[in-house]
């Protein structure tokens, strides 16, 4: 008798303990949504799905989202763990403009004894495509790719694109100077509900833009 109370005890505490299904669980309650406009003023939306965006002195415009709400076991502290990744397929390559720079030495002359007004020694001329290399493209989103990543690395996935993580409405800003006008691009979205471990849903949106 005395067995059985011990086998009855065993089995209700492991039932106790057991961990819920995940699987069972919805990440978002209602699904999981994403949506992103250009809140730039001078930006528009055309019936064909494509943003206009007007250049006004400003090298700049801003993509903003609006994310479904996540389950409370994915909020930790107040904080729900979310991410969107953003990223473009244009990228800015300098190749024709120049400029020249006085050059200075260390050990050179000083206009005063002060030692805070150098002299030059000369001048260097730098092309903005011997730049490129020192400087490398840059993609609107706002990263880089260097010629001397690890493109083998465990973290190299994370070097592409710009993120904003743990907020419900993200905001990542674009570049766009004047040069850009009468280009268009397409921005790539990603958002991850749930970027932690367990069950998780991803999102992928695209804006087209045109540069006016």
């Amino acid at each position: 008798m005395k067995k059985s109370l011990y086998l009855i005890c065993f089995f209700v505490i492991l039932y106790g303990c057991k961990k819920d299904d995940e699987s069972s669980v919805e990440v978002c309650p209602g699904g999981c949504n994403s949506e992103y406009k250009i809140t730039s003023s001078n930006a528009t939306l055309d019936s064909n799905g494509y943003w206009h965006v007007l250049h006004g002195g400003i090298n700049y415009f801003t993509i903003a989202g609006n994310l479904s709400q996540l389950n409370s076991k994915y909020i930790v502290n107040g904080v729900p763990l979310i991410e969107a990744n953003f990223d473009s397929d244009y990228w800015v390559i300098f190749d024709s403009i120049q400029y020249t720079t006085p050059m200075y030495s260390y050990l050179g002359w000083f206009t005063n004894n002060q030692f805070n007004n150098p002299i030059s020694i000369g001048s260097y001329t730098y092309t903005l495509k011997g730049l490129a290399e020192i400087q490398p493209p840059l993609n609107i989103s706002g990263y880089q790719l260097n010629k001397h990543m690890c493109w083998d690395c465990p973290y190299t996935p994370t070097l592409f694109g710009t993120h904003s993580k743990y907020t419900y409405t993200p905001h990542q800003n674009f570049f766009f100077d004047n040069e850009m006008i009468g280009d268009t691009a397409r921005i790539y979205i990603q958002t991850i509900f749930n970027s932690d471990t367990g069950p998780s849903e991803e999102e992928n949106s695209l804006l087209k833009v045109v540069f006016q």
